[in-house]
């Protein structure tokens, strides 16, 4: 079962990526010297995880609300499910964590689920709407 580390990471210098309803990433803020390819990285990893239920990517299903990386690459990573019942509420979150973990210079990974604010289909980027035929 993924939870966050007893250790508290230090994300004062931190780059934070958030997605929103365009599935677009925007820089909150950035620290001098922190690894920018490697949080572009995890993006990409998350990218290539799917929801076994649904042909979309969980990042651009909206299932990930933040990605920190801070100056030493300790990455946390703030997501969703499509539904606390999810049958794969326990295994998707691990398998985010094993992939990030497995990304060359990362030194920790913290998986937090939240069901606040609840996923909905507004969280979708307009291809997977597309895709989906939300759209």
């Amino acid at each position: 079962m993924v939870k966050k580390p007893e250790k508290n990471f230090s994300f004062s210098e931190n780059i934070t990526v958030e997605s929103n309803p365009l599935g677009e990433c925007k820089n909150i803020t950035s620290a001098e010297g922190l690894n920018d390819q490697l949080k572009q990285d995890v993006v990409g990893v998350l990218s290539q995880i799917f929801d076994p239920e649904i042909p979309v990517n969980i990042y651009e299903l909206g299932l990930i609300y933040k990605i920190e990386v801070n100056a030493v690459n300790e990455v946390y990573i703030q997501m969703t499910l499509t539904s606390p019942h999810c049958p794969v509420a326990e295994s998707l979150p691990n398998d985010v964590e094993q992939k990030t973990r497995k990304l060359r210079g990362v030194k920790d990974v913290s998986i937090e689920l939240t069901w606040e604010p609840p996923w909905s289909p507004d969280l979708m980027s307009e291809a997977a709407k597309l895709e989906l035929g939300f759209i």
